[in-house]
C-alpha cells in the first residue's frame, strides 16, 4: 500500500509518497511553499529522478494540493501511474486535545473534533483541516487519517501535565501541557532502545528533539511522562525564535511597560526571542557557535544558554523517573550539531555518562552511539523520521490492526 503523507502548515505543504508494502521504501517526497504569495515556490523530489523546482503563482492550498497530486502522476516527474495506486493518505496534526489519545482515522466526527481544537492551536489545526477536505473532496473513496504532535503525550500523569492556576481553567478551558513532537519521540525513542539491545516496554530514555523547535520527553517504560513543550510550543528549551521558560510576570511588565498588545506579545515570545533574540544575529546553530569561537559575547551567551537550558531538563527528567538508560539527540541541532552535544553533556557524568568526544565529531547526521564503551548510560544519535511514523500509523488503521 502506497501512503501519502502530507503536512500542511500555513503557508505551506510538505509531502512524501510511501511504498508501505515495499518495506516503507520512500518513492518522492517534496514541499509547495509560499502558498498565497505573489510568488509560490514548488520542489518535488521523486526517488531515482531528477529534482524538480518551479515557482509560479499558488493562491491556496486546494492549488497546492492538485500540484502534489498531478505531478506524481506526471509521465516525466511522477512515481505512480494512477491516484488510484495512493491507499491512504496520512495527515500531520498539530493539537489533538484530550479527545485523540492515539492517531484516527477521519470521518465526520473527526472533522468537528480537529475544528473544535483549532482555537489551541490557531496556525496549525486550520491548515491540516483544509488538507483534509481538500484530498477527501479530491479522493473521496481512500481512507484518510489524523496523526497528532500531541498524542504520544496522553500518558502523562496529572502532575506533570497540570498547571498551578486554578483548577477551574483545566475543567472548562482544558489549559494543561500538551506536548508536541510526539511523532519525532515516538519513532526515535524505540529506535534508541533496539539499537543499544534493551527492552524498550522496560526502559528509561530522554529524547531532546533539538533544532529550531526544540523539546525534550521523559520515556519511561515506553511512555512519555512528562516533556518540556506545554499548552503551546513555547514552553521549555531555548528554540529559534521562541523565548522557552520565562517567568510570567516578566512578561507582563515587558507589555506594561512597551504597551505591547497581546497580538505583539506573542510575535515577541514566538518569533523575535530565543537563539535570535539573545544573539541578535542567527537562528543557526552553526553561526552561533561561530560567533561564540570568534569571541562575539551575545554568541556565547545564546551557545551556553542553550546548552544549560537542555541539561537542566536531562536532569529534571532522570530525576522524576528515578534513573536512565539512554539519551538521545535528534532533531536539525540534535543530529549534526557534535559541538553543541559535547557541550550538553558536559557536566552529566553524575548521571554515568562517559561521551566518546572522538566518535561524537565524527557522527553527523546518522545513527549511533556517542558514549564509550562503559558508560553506564548510553548517548545516542538516532535520526527522526515523522513522515514514517505517519504513514506507519495510517497504514495499521487501515488494515485494522492495533497501534
Amino acid at each position: 500500500m502506497k501512503i501519502l503523507v502530507l503536512n500542511c502548515g500555513s503557508s505551506s505543504i510538505k509531502y512524501q509518497l510511501i511504498d508501505m508494502a515495499n518495506n516503507a521504501e520512500l518513492k518522492a517526497k517534496g514541499i509547495v511553499e509560499r502558498i498565497g504569495l505573489e510568488m509560490g515556490e514548488f520542489t518535488h523530489k521523486p526517488v531515482g529522478k531528477d529534482k524538480y523546482y518551479v515557482q509560479r503563482p499558488i493562491k491556496d492550498h486546494a492549488e497546492g494540493i492538485n500540484l502534489v497530486l498531478n505531478t506524481l502522476v506526471d509521465p516525466k516527474l511522477g512515481v505512480i501511474a494512477s491516484l488510484s495506486e495512493i491507499g491512504a493518505v496520512g495527515h500531520r496534526v498539530a493539537h489533538g486535545g484530550e479527545y485523540f489519545k492515539q492517531s484516527s482515522l477521519i470521518g465526520k466526527k473527526e472533522i468537528e473534533e480537529i475544528e473544535k481544537l483549532c482555537t489551541l492551536a490557531p496556525l496549525h489545526n486550520p491548515a491540516s483541516l483544509v488538507g483534509i477536505n481538500e484530498m477527501m473532496n479530491l479522493l473521496p473513496n481512500t481512507p484518510q487519517t489524523a496523526v497528532f504532535d500531541t498524542s504520544f503525550h496522553q500518558t502523562m500523569p496529572a502532575e506533570a501535565f497540570l498547571y498551578a492556576i486554578p483548577y477551574e481553567y483545566y475543567e472548562n478551558q482544558r489549559i494543561r501541557r500538551y506536548g508536541f513532537h510526539g511523532t519525532s519521540h515516538k519513532y526515535v525513542a524505540p529506535k534508541a532502545a533496539e539499537l543499544v539491545g534493551i527492552d524498550y516496554q522496560n526502559s528509561k530514555i530522554i529524547s531532546c528533539h533539538l533544532g529550531n523547535g526544540a523539546s525534550i520527553c521523559a520515556v519511561k517504560n515506553g511512555k512519555s511522562v512528562d516533556t518540556s513543550m506545554g499548552f503551546t510550543p513555547v514552553e521549555g528549551l531555548i528554540m529559534g525564535t521562541r523565548c522557552g521558560d520565562l517567568d510570567a510576570g516578566a512578561l507582563l511588565y515587558i507589555a506594561e511597560n512597551e504597551n505591547f498588545s497581546i497580538k505583539e506579545m506573542n510575535t515577541f515570545i514566538n518569533k523575535k526571542s530565543g537563539l535570535l533574540g539573545v544573539s541578535g544575529k542567527s537562528v543557526d546553530m552553526r553561526d552561533i557557535h561561530a560567533g561564540k569561537k570568534s569571541g562575539d559575547k551575545r554568541s556565547t551567551y545564546a551557545f551556553d544558554m542553550f546548552a544549560y537550558r537542555v541539561k537542566k531538563y536531562i536532569g529534571a527528567y532522570a530525576a522524576a523517573m528515578n534513573g536512565v538508560d539512554i539519551i538521545l539527540f535528534t532533531g536539525g541541532i540534535g543530529e549534526n550539531a557534535f559541538f553543541q552535544r559535547e557541550a550538553i553533556c558536559e557536566g552529566l557524568e553524575f548521571l554515568g555518562t562517559k561521551l566518546d568526544k572522538a566518535q561524537n565529531e565524527k557522527l553527523i547526521g546518522e545513527d549511533g552511539i556517542i558514549s564509550t564503551p562503559d558508560s553506564k548510560v548510553k548517548l545516542l544519535v538516532i535520526s527522526t523520521n515523522e513522515e514514517l511514523v505517519i504513514a506507519t500509523d495510517t497504514f495499521k488503521l487501515v488494515k485494522g490492526e492495533k497501534l
